[in-house]
């Protein structure tokens, strides 16, 4: 599979799970638990293929690693800090972490498991 498609998929389905986290770490989000789940999905499937495309482009574990750490965790200061803004909540390491943490998982898998697209000559 490649890459970009790899990190997208898997991207999208971690975000499923890092959003279904959210009343673990803070019971008093369940009425919005759609909302947050969705919301995951799509900042995975963001994070996914920005990663899947750094893979292609870099052929490096450890880096694909790195990039996958820093583009969750960057994803989800964001959604953070939104929260932060319009809302006052404080909710910056129930939300970055999972964020963090599918980067990395999204990270390692494009770069061990994925397949390069290779140029026509």
């Amino acid at each position: 599979m490649k890459k970009w498609l790899l990190g997208l998929l898997l991207g999208g389905l971690l975000g499923i799970f890092d959003g279904l986290t959210a009343p673990l770490s803070a019971p008093e989000t369940k009425p919005e638990l759609l909302q947050i789940v969705f919301g995951s999905f799509i900042k995975g499937l963001v994070t996914g293929v920005l990663i899947g495309y750094f893979s292609q482009k870099v052929q490096s574990l450890a880096l694909g690693i790195v990039f996958g750490l820093a583009a969750g965790a960057f994803f989800s200061f964001l959604v953070a800090l939104m929260q932060y803004l319009s809302l006052g909540r404080n909710y910056w390491w129930q939300i970055m972490l999972p964020g963090a943490v599918l980067g990395i998982i999204v990270g390692y898998a494009t770069q061990a498991y994925g397949t390069r697209v290779n140029k026509a000559a």
